[in-house]
């Protein structure tokens, strides 16, 4: 019986951390798109050139925006945004 009540004790630790781990991808994936939404409702920011991905509340923006303004925007975009905890701008300034 105790076997049995390991198990199972195993199993829902299981079950915990997996429903923890898609709530996270969930909230991750409403912070995206919190940014993303953020960034095509700007007029001084290229939101569909600009990548968002978000990993534990922590955005990344990459691509490329035409100058140094666009790229400090879009940083302090997402930093505002609800459930962004960081934000690590890889975004390159091109032409």
């Amino acid at each position: 019986q105790q076997k049995a009540a390991e198990v199972a004790g195993a199993a829902a630790d299981k079950t915990k951390d997996a429903a923890a781990a898609t709530a996270d991808a969930t909230g991750d994936a409403a912070v995206t798109a919190k940014v993303k939404t953020k960034f095509l409702a700007d007029t001084a920011v290229a939101g569909l050139k600009i990548d968002v991905d978000t990993k534990d509340g922590v955005v990344t923006l990459s691509g490329e925006v035409p100058n140094a303004a666009e790229k400090a925007r879009a940083a302090s975009i997402a930093k505002k945004t609800d459930g962004v905890k960081s934000v690590v701008n890889k975004l390159t300034i091109g032409s």
